[in-house]
């Protein structure tokens, strides 16, 4: 690709909030940006179409954090205006982990934003299409790319009366998600080799609003993790105080003790968790919809990064790259941080390899993700995919006694936020210093017990709930 010196047209595949981001990412470097969206867009924070993993619990890592505000400063505060909770890592977390009850110290060293998909899509929507260079172009679909395997030259569009037409571009951006036809469309240009993973643990998601019995601000998250360790389904579930005073909550169970859409197994199946406190909880709130339940929880990754050839002009992002187990909430992290990425690659305009740089560059990210949702999923016996070698098993050991250590070592606690906040890569775990910590253990005793605060007790107490009462 010849460096592009005059004005530069940009479109970029879906308008999903990584199509977003990826516009996010361009804007200020070209004369004006197309998205191009199959379904119409809401207004305001109204469901998409096209989104069904939105009926479950999201919340953005710092890490996503981060990235969404280096695009779009001033996101996070509309969030936040608009309803959703910023909660302190690890001093506003209930967590039960495999090995614990992790503790709630009182110095804060990352934050996560909770609120529904709904609203998080709808903000960061708006603050990109406030920006007259970017537009979209609705009820259309992408069906082919133009150009060659050395450039692509823009996209063939069809509309929604089947009438297709030609659309030029400087660059294209596939954010189309799951869905992606890159794939083929590489193929199509005689690009062969690409690789792919997929890995799927089975799991089952089901999910619920309620109407929050206590006032949300300030609430904990509350989550009782699987333990894959043990002879039996995984089982896990995860409660999220979210805008307009709700609570979000989703469980999960792999092959053989999935959750399901009747609406009277919900309570029960939480009660089945390897702690009831989830069920204590929903005792008191008031149901506010039915239970949603998906199936789409594979982990599957194309490596366009180790492609011999790659096509000047084209870049992949979001889900288009790599997809996620949703349980570990990355994915629209992920995506920002691929955003920030390439931003950061433009600032030296449109130059020659570009799109191979920016498509390593984005691999980053996604491998940090990648290495965190596999090396999780892989140890259940119901996945398909892949099996723990050795070194997975080993690696299991030790991430298992730093999260033992965690749960009473605020060094072991901020080396594993870290890591899981998408703020450290993979190898931040094993140094010197963190190797230390986690072969002395934990420095104080484990809980006994939920951690909830003073506070938060007096008002579960007020409601009657058991999930104040001594184990």
């Amino acid at each position: 690709m010849s460096e592009v010196s005059g004005p530069a047209r940009v479109v970029v595949i879906g308008g999903s909030i990584a199509g977003m981001l990826a516009a996010a990412a361009v804007k200020d470097h070209v004369e004006s940006v197309e998205i191009i969206e199959a379904h119409e867009l809401p207004d305001g924070p109204d469901p998409r179409t096209g989104v069904p993993q939105a009926a479950h619990i999201h919340f953005l890592h710092a890490g996503g954090i981060d990235a969404i505000e280096g695009l779009l400063p001033g996101t996070i505060d509309q969030l936040l205006a608009a309803g959703a909770n910023r909660i302190p890592m690890t001093t506003n977390m209930v967590i039960y982990s495999p090995e614990g009850w992790y503790r709630r110290w009182e110095r804060t060293t990352h934050t996560m934003i909770s609120a529904s998909r709904d609203l998080t899509d709808s903000v960061v929507r708006g603050q990109v299409l406030k920006d007259p260079r970017v537009s979209v172009r609705t009820h259309t679909k992408v069906i082919g790319l133009l150009g060659d395997s050395r450039k692509i030259t823009g996209v063939r569009i069809q509309d929604a009366d089947a009438k297709e037409a030609d659309l030029a571009a400087q660059l294209v951006i596939d954010a189309s998600g799951r869905g992606t036809r890159t794939p083929q469309w590489l193929t199509q240009l005689g690009i062969t080799g690409l690789a792919e993973k997929r890995i799927d643990s089975g799991l089952v998601y089901a999910s619920r609003l309620y109407r929050a019995p206590v006032p949300t601000q300030d609430w904990p998250m509350v989550g009782v993790q699987a333990d894959p360790r043990l002879p039996q389904p995984g089982k896990a579930g995860g409660l999220l105080p979210i805008d307009g005073d709700r609570w979000h909550v989703s469980l999960m169970g792999t092959p053989g003790g999935q959750p399901t859409r009747d609406p009277d197994a919900f309570e029960p199946f939480a009660r089945t968790l390897r702690h009831p406190v989830l069920a204590d909880l929903l005792a008191h709130a008031e149901p506010l919809t039915e239970v949603s339940v998906t199936r789409s929880t594979t982990n599957r990754r194309y490596f366009y990064e180790r492609l011999t050839r790659w096509p000047e002009g084209l870049v992949a992002l979001g889900d288009s790259v790599a997809s996620f187990n949703p349980v570990y909430a990355q994915g629209i992290s992920v995506a920002a941080q691929g955003a920030l990425a390439l931003r950061k690659l433009l600032s030296g305009g449109l130059t020659p390899r570009l799109a191979r740089r920016a498509q390593r560059a984005i691999a980053r990210p996604v491998a940090t993700a990648w290495t965190l949702a596999v090396g999780q999923d892989i140890h259940y016996s119901t996945t398909t995919g892949a099996s723990p070698n050795f070194a997975d098993r080993l690696l299991q050991r030790y991430v298992s006694r730093l999260s033992r250590t965690a749960t009473g070592s605020f060094r072991a606690a901020t080396a594993l936020t870290d890591l899981l906040a998408l703020q450290a890569p993979p190898a931040s775990v094993v140094k010197p210093r963190v190797l230390l910590t986690a072969l002395v253990g934990p420095l104080r005793p484990q809980l006994d017990r939920p951690p909830f605060t003073p506070a938060e007790r007096k008002l579960l107490a007020g409601l009657g709930s058991t999930a104040v009462s001594p184990e």
